[in-house]
């Protein structure tokens, strides 16, 4: 893992935990912090009030989409850089090809099984 500090956007609070508690079991030493709303996380990425290595960005969510957030992201020379993986429900098909083109890392579909999301966590 060549990441310290990794940022979850998601506004739901159990996928939250469970992220946070597999991170933590995968990743003893590295820094996770979720927030909850996409246009707070990019004020305070943009304040550099936080600095992550890697975002993990779900899509559906009120006020600034993920994909929203993703664009955004990616107009800022200062953090376009940051690797931003999607993490959502969806495996739509013509979702992932925007997302990628809009500049995602990678594309994640959220597992069922907590055991699972640890296996796919792991190579991060």
């Amino acid at each position: 893992m060549n990441f310290k500090n990794i940022l979850l956007i998601d506004d739901d609070v159990e996928d939250q935990e469970i992220f946070l508690s597999a991170a933590k079991e995968i990743w003893a030493q590295v820094n996770c912090i979720a927030i909850s709303e996409a246009a707070s996380a990019l004020k305070k990425l943009k304040s550099r009030e936080i600095l992550p290595d890697i975002i993990f960005l779900d899509l559906n969510m009120p006020v600034m989409s993920g994909q929203q957030f993703l664009t955004e992201i990616k107009k800022d020379d200062s953090l376009k850089e940051i690797p931003v993986i999607i993490f959502t429900t969806s495996s739509h098909a013509p979702t992932k090809k925007i997302t990628k083109n809009l500049g995602a890392y990678d594309f994640i579909t959220k597992p069922n099984r907590y055991e699972e999301l640890k296996k796919i966590l792991e190579p991060f």
